[in-house]
C-alpha cells in the first residue's frame, strides 16, 4: 500500500498519539527539474539561506498581527517587530514576537506544549495537517523537504516545511480558537474535517485571490527560484487576509 501511494505522488504522514509528525514517506521520483533544483538547494550560500529565513520570519510576524487583529486585538507593535527583523534574525525577533503573540491570543495562562492534552493537541493536529500540505507542495516543486534553510535538525524529515509553514501556523491558531469556544477539546471527526477545510480558505494572492493549498504551491516555487537565482527576493511569502476576513474562520464550525 505504501509502494502503490508513493508510486501514485503521495506523501504519507505518520503521527504520533499527540498528532505529531514522527515520520515521512515522500515519492522522489517524477519531478521534472529535481535533480537541478536539490542540487541547487544543497547548495544554497548561508547568505542566501540568512535572507530568506528573514522573509519567513516576517511574513509570520505579520500573519500573527493579523490573527490579533481578527480577535480585536490591538498589534501595532507586531508591525515595528517585523520591520527590525534582520537576515538570519540574529535577535530572535521571531521569539519575542512568539512571547508577545500566543498571551494575547490565548490569554496569560496559556503555555505551548506539544506533548500536552487540550488546546495543544489541537494545535499539533492543526499544524500537522498544513505541514502535510507545504511538505506536498515542496515535493512538487522538487525540492527535498529536509533540507531546510533555518531547521536543520539531522531527524526531521520535515526541515524545509517546518521553515515554510511558520506564516500559515495563525491560521491554525484561529481555527483552534473557533474550536474551543465551540467546546471542543479533543480531535474528533468534526475537528478534523475543521483543520482540513483550510486548505481552500480563500487568501490574497499576486493575481488575486488564491486558496491556501495554492499559496503553498506559489510559496515553494518561488523558493525553487531563489534557490536557482541567488536571489531571495523571488521568494514569494503568503499575504494574510484582513481582519473581517479572518474573524469569520470558524463560521463553518458547528
Amino acid at each position: 500500500m505504501v509502494a502503490a501511494l508513493a508510486e501514485r505522488g503521495a506523501l504519507l504522514v505518520l503521527c504520533g498519539s499527540n498528532h505529531a509528525p514522527v515520520a515521512v514517506c515522500l515519492p522522489l521520483d517524477g519531478h521534472h527539474g529535481q535533480n537541478a533544483r536539490m542540487r541547487a538547494q544543497w547548495n544554497a550560500s548561508k547568505p542566501l539561506a540568512k535572507q530568506l529565513w528573514r522573509e519567513i520570519v516576517v511574513a509570520k510576524i505579520r500573519w500573527q498581527a493579523a490573527a490579533l487583529e481578527a480577535e480585536g486585538v490591538e498589534a501595532g507593535a507586531f508591525d515595528m517587530l517585523a520591520r527590525r527583523v534582520r537576515s538570519g534574525d540574529p535577535d530572535n525577533i521571531e521569539a519575542q514576537a512568539a512571547r508577545r503573540y500566543w498571551p494575547l491570543l490565548m490569554g496569560p495562562d496559556f503555555r505551548r506544549d506539544r506533548s500536552a492534552d487540550g488546546i495543544n493537541a489541537l494545535l499539533n493536529y492543526g499544524y500537522t495537517v498544513l505541514r502535510s500540505l507545504v511538505a506536498r507542495s515542496v515535493v512538487a516543486a522538487g525540492l527535498h523537504p529536509s533540507i531546510g534553510i533555518h531547521h536543520a535538525n539531522r531527524g526531521n524529515a520535515f526541515a524545509l516545511a517546518d521553515d515554510l509553514i511558520e506564516p500559515f501556523r495563525p491560521l491554525v491558531d484561529l481555527m483552534t480558537i473557533k474550536l474551543t469556544a465551540k467546546g471542543y477539546s479533543e480531535v474528533s471527526a468534526d475537528v478534523k474535517r475543521a483543520y482540513a477545510g483550510l486548505i481552500a480558505l480563500d487568501l490574497p494572492g499576486e493575481d488575486g485571490t488564491t486558496t491556501v493549498a495554492m499559496a503553498a504551491t506559489y510559496l515553494c516555487q518561488s523558493l525553487a527560484r531563489s534557490f536557482e537565482t541567488g536571489k531571495a527576493s523571488n521568494l514569494n511569502p503568503p499575504r494574510p487576509p484582513s481582519a473581517i476576513e479572518l474573524a469569520g474562520l470558524g463560521a463553518t464550525v458547528t
